[in-house]
């Protein structure tokens, strides 16, 4: 790892090797990351000791990684998903969840400090990801780690949580009383969605494999059905406020679409904007994809009277700031299965892919 000084950054650099004092302006310009040459396999992924950190613009922040947590957009950009975004900026490291501590705030940056504990993620389509002793977010993408949580359990609550926040809270706007059907809850996604539903008032029904009935009923959902064993059409009954499909496909969405009440929300993780642009290409998928979602939100406004969106995970400091008081208060929580040291990323990496492993893993930070 390397240092400079500076007269830009305020910093503090704290850990086995190296302890520098707040106020030294000094800050890291290269650390240990994860590195992704190439599309392909778990065995593609490299550690490289020295991999340069890039100075620090005024609302950004380096946070001194403690742990990560392996998202399935991870796995998926590994292995050549938003191939048409991604390929021309190879080398890129993989990441998106982060806790840690500050260890440097650009000149802008006002609502956090140096060897603060945080949490945050990044926005999907960043290019230098969370795998790397020191990640760069901006100070929007994160908050105070809730004091409640170790650095383990809180990097696995920021992405998936704020996923289900945009679809929920900034889509389709759930109230008190309202029904909300969660489309595969026995996910992070799906997890993190009932809990903000229930927080809100709402009534909330899942559905989920078998092994996660005990977990989404936990979390507060009020009907837990498992579509491995049931007719979903035939046990859910009534109609809903709000959907949101984790699962995608068009059998899946044609019944969950059913399910609505005129006005209500259709949200879906699994929109076509990242394969149409890896089949046609950037500059001709984006607008067959704007055309392909415009049709279908037109076409279900005309034949069911609902909303219909494709949902994504953005970044939103208001967001990820009720997220950690829901968490601070145990009202939002998302069980780790299995950590892993960064130095076995490629271990990590294929117990997910061959589904070893049902719940989250967290990649640990020396």
């Amino acid at each position: 790892m390397r240092i400079l000084r500076s007269r830009s950054f305020r910093a503090s650099v704290s850990d086995s090797n190296y302890h520098f004092n707040v106020g030294f302006r000094r800050f890291v310009t290269s650390c240990r990351a994860v590195v992704l040459p190439r599309f392909g396999g778990p065995e593609v992924l490299e550690l490289h000791p020295n991999v340069d950190v890039p100075d620090l613009k005024p609302h950004e922040v380096l946070v001194r990684t403690r742990a990560v947590s392996i998202n399935p957009l991870d796995t998926r950009m590994r292995s050549g998903y938003g191939r048409s975004i991604f390929e021309p900026l190879l080398p890129l490291i993989l990441g998106r969840d982060v806790s840690g501590e500050v260890a440097a705030v650009g000149d802008s940056v006002r609502g956090l400090s140096v060897g603060q504990e945080v949490f945050g993620a990044l926005h999907p389509t960043a290019v230098r990801g969370t795998y790397a002793d020191y990640a760069i977010l901006s100070d929007e993408e994160l908050a105070p780690k809730p004091a409640s949580v170790t650095h383990v359990e809180a990097s696995v609550i920021p992405f998936a949580a704020l996923t289900a926040w945009r679809a929920l809270k900034s889509t389709a706007r759930i109230a008190e009383g309202q029904r909300v059907l969660v489309v595969g809850g026995g996910g992070a996604v799906g997890l993190a969605a009932i809990q903000i539903s229930v927080a809100k008032g709402c009534h909330v029904t899942t559905t989920c494999g078998k092994r996660s009935i005990d977990r989404v009923l936990a979390a507060g959902a009020e009907q837990a059905v498992d579509y491995t064993a049931e007719d979903i059409e035939f046990v859910i009954k009534g109609k809903f406020d709000a959907v949101l499909d984790t699962i995608g496909g068009p059998e899946t969405e044609r019944i969950s679409v059913n399910f609505l009440k005129r006005g209500g929300h259709y949200m879906t993780l699994q929109g076509e904007a990242a394969s149409l642009t890896d089949r046609y290409g950037i500059a001709f998928g984006l607008p067959v994809a704007t055309a392909v979602l415009l049709k279908k939100q037109n076409q279900y406004r005309c034949s069911h009277g609902i909303e219909y969106w494709w949902t994504y995970m953005r970044a939103d400091a208001e967001g990820l700031f009720e997220i950690q008081k829901l968490s601070e208060a145990g009202k939002l929580n998302i069980p780790v299965e299995k950590t892993f040291p960064i130095t076995q990323v490629i271990e990590a990496h294929e117990a997910k892919e061959k589904k070893q492993i049902h719940g989250k893993v967290v990649l640990k930070f020396d």
